[in-house]
């Protein structure tokens, strides 16, 4: 038997019994990262708890104080400073817990006694014994003292033995299910801080230097500020459909002040609608967007789009943009557009025409005649019984200037009357000739302009 004195000067003094557990899972859990080995035991034995682990066992060597440069090389551990070990046994005493390890190396329990070369001077001591079992397999602790209640605080502090669900693993880290009226934030598996107004919880593995310095011994306290950063990488590298839907469904909180902290950045809104837009039919649209064209979100929902109200600074943000699979987003315009492209017109053979709209389409020569020069553009005027819908006028559409097939297409029931036909057909020529939308100052004044024309030629006609 031999005693090692394990020097501990400074003694946290805020430690509770959880926290001592916590210290033995996490070292537990690296040992299983590091060797690849079978799944950490925490079991009931009697009346005591055990702690077990499978990798290469513990070493009276591993209560020094110096910092495992295993550990600080090696990204997914949860242990950094070396020295956890050595805090648990600490609080383990100062509890009036009993506690041993046993591996291939020996047995380690803990006693005060006196320093050596200063027998006033009482300290904690490891007591290393012989091996029992040489062909024993990792390290196991037996905890007597501590109660169930105790053990089950110090595993809710893993995210590997919470209720919590990863829904997606970036580079940066993982997105996990929020479980309760909190999320939670985990360094490398480890619970470090809660977020009372958080959406989801957090698994950040991959340390910022803030993250870094903001780590303690205790593993706990760490500020908002230390993690906002690795937080926000984190949703910006998501491409999971679910955390989009979830940040979307939030989304509609943000008017009424009631959305979770992570909609506060306009970076992550706009991530949430690439997304969405890449994986799905929607259609992204403010609220006062969707009071204004109610026939829009009708057609829209009756196509199959689901309907994402969105703020008015994101509204900016996602205009003209592309998703993450390079397709452009659906806002109010692309929606247009892509109605505008994929619409079929049914268009009329003139000698299908009955006789008096025959009567009216006849007109068609002297009507340009009165116009004068057509664009060279048009190259045909033509009729269709289907016409498609102004989603922004919320008017009936009696023509349109079609690109598409470079024709000015008229509705055939303005061929109930010569005014309706003559006056829909000038419209539509003077936006071909123009290009200027009806709400434009431009093309009012365009119209007026051809109005005097005519009625000047038919004057002076007339005259």
């Amino acid at each position: 038997m031999k005693k090692f004195d394990l020097n501990i000067e400074k003694i946290l003094e805020d430690w509770e019994m959880h926290h001592a557990i916590r210290e033995i899972i996490a070292n537990a859990i690296d040992e299983q990262l590091l060797t690849k080995t079978n799944d950490v035991v925490i079991a009931k034995n009697g009346n005591s708890w055990v702690i077990r682990d499978f990798g290469r066992g513990l070493k009276y060597s591993h209560l020094t104080q110096n910092e495992n440069q295993e550990k600080l090389s090696s990204t997914n551990v949860i242990g950094k400073f070396g020295i956890g070990l050595k805090d648990a046994l600490a609080t383990f005493d100062r509890r009036g817990a009993i506690v041993s390890a046993k591996s291939q190396y020996g047995r380690i329990t803990i006693e005060k006694s006196p320093k050596e070369g200063f027998q006033d001077i009482s300290t904690l001591h490891a007591i290393i014994e012989d091996p029992i079992d040489a062909d024993f397999v990792g390290t196991e602790f037996a905890l007597n003292g501590v109660t169930d209640n105790e053990v089950e605080a110090a595993k809710k502090l893993f995210l590997k033995f919470s209720d919590e669900e990863v829904i997606e693993t970036t580079r940066q880290g993982q997105v996990v299910k929020r479980n309760g009226n909190h999320g939670n934030i985990y360094i490398n598996g480890v619970k470090v801080s809660e977020e009372e107004n958080f959406l989801f919880s957090y698994n950040i593995t991959r340390l910022s230097t803030s993250i870094k310095k903001a780590l303690n011994r205790e593993r706990s306290n760490v500020g908002r500020g230390a993690y906002t950063d690795s937080v926000k990488k984190i949703l910006l590298n998501s491409k999971e459909k679910e955390v989009a839907e979830i940040l979307a469904k939030d989304l509609t909180n943000i008017n009424r002040g009631t959305a979770h902290d992570e909609l506060t950045w306009i970076d992550v809104q706009e991530h949430s609608v690439k997304i969405l837009n890449q994986n799905g039919k929607y259609l992204f649209i403010t609220s006062l967007e969707a009071m204004q064209h109610p026939d829009m979100i009708d057609h829209a929902r009756s196509s199959g789009h689901e309907i994402i109200t969105i703020p008015e600074n994101l509204k900016d943000k996602i205009q003209g943009a592309r998703d993450l699979s390079g397709n452009p987003i659906i806002d109010i315009g692309q929606f247009v557009e892509n109605y505008n492209d994929s619409f079929e017109f049914n268009f009329v053979d003139p000698d299908k025409l009955n006789n008096k709209e025959k009567a009216v389409y006849q007109f068609t020569p002297k009507i340009l005649g009165l116009f004068g020069q057509v664009p060279k553009k048009v190259k045909e005027i033509r009729i269709s019984s289907t016409m498609r819908k102004d989603f922004f006028d919320e008017a009936e559409t009696l023509g349109c200037w079609d690109q598409k097939t470079s024709s000015i297409v008229l509705a055939r029931k303005t061929l109930k009357s010569l005014s309706d036909y003559s006056g829909t057909l000038i419209h539509e020529l003077i936006h071909a000739k123009t290009g200027h939308d009806d709400v434009s100052r431009a093309f009012e004044n365009s119209l007026t302009e051809k109005i005097g024309d005519l009625c000047s030629q038919v004057l002076e006609r007339s005259g």
